[in-house]
């Protein structure tokens, strides 16, 4: 049976920790998230992100509290068989309100802060997953949101100084109003990012790694007919943790770290 709360002291206080229920991670962040940490699950192509993030929900589910899903990239039917690969029944899951799964159309759909938000106050879910911060930044910069919000004040700015500002800065202050909406949210949120190969950074923005609370970065690398799969934890804020590099293993009962 999972325990949900596990108090650690820490700098002389008690840290809530909330357990992914992945043993190997969990006792990596000594005992699991600190509660409504923002965490950035980064990484590249086929290295598992949607995994972890998928297992994270169902075995939050086993231990009693709802989950929810948004998903920018893969339809509901799409995560279904993902799931069932692994011998979870998302849909069964989501019929007993145990899950929450939600797909967004980046081209189509606009106001997806609202729609987050709407879906968040109505479900009420202890975990949140986001997949993928980097399509749905993307299609921020497209939307409303970004005329309305962030360019906003990125023009508000240019009235002040001259200097052009980048799209960089528009993007920071895109993740800025995102995850200041998210801070209202009392759940623990896991957030992945694509991560290319050669990317210097830990994202594929570059920015979302100083502003989410945890940053937790998944490699894998062929080596003849072997893969080999690395998991590091660069950053956890509130908590104590190891930050050695881990072996983890996809198989057919899902997401395993060493």
């Amino acid at each position: 049976m999972f325990l949900y709360h596990v108090p650690v002291t820490l700098s002389d206080y008690m840290v809530e920790r909330v357990k992914t229920g992945i043993e190997g991670l969990d006792k990596a962040l000594n005992g699991g998230i600190p509660y409504k940490n923002i965490v950035l699950i980064s990484g590249g192509a086929g290295t598992g992100k949607s995994t972890l993030c998928l297992q994270y929900l169902i075995n939050g589910a086993k231990m009693g509290e709802k989950g929810l899903y948004i998903s920018t990239e893969q339809s509901k039917q799409e995560l279904y068989k993902t799931g069932a690969s692994f011998g979870w029944n998302l849909e069964q899951l989501e019929k007993s309100n145990k899950i929450k799964i939600a797909y967004f159309d980046v081209v189509e759909s606009d106001n997806f802060l609202e729609k987050i938000y709407e879906l968040y106050t109505s479900f009420e879910p202890k975990r949140v997953v986001i997949d993928s911060l980097t399509t749905l930044t993307d299609s921020l910069l497209v939307t409303g949101m970004g005329k309305d919000g962030a360019f906003s004040m990125v023009k508000i700015a240019e009235s002040i100084s001259p200097i052009p500002k980048t799209e960089r800065i528009v993007s920071k202050n895109l993740l800025y109003h995102l995850l200041k909406k998210l801070r209202l949210f009392e759940s623990t949120i896991l957030l992945t990012s694509e991560l290319l190969e050669e990317s210097k950074g830990l994202s594929a923005d570059q920015i979302s790694e100083f502003i989410c609370d945890g940053v937790v970065v998944l490699k894998s690398l062929a080596l003849g007919e072997t893969l080999n799969r690395t998991l590091t934890i660069k950053k956890m804020r509130y908590s104590s943790m190891d930050g050695g590099i881990k072996s983890y293993d996809i198989n057919d009962i899902g997401f395993s770290v060493q």
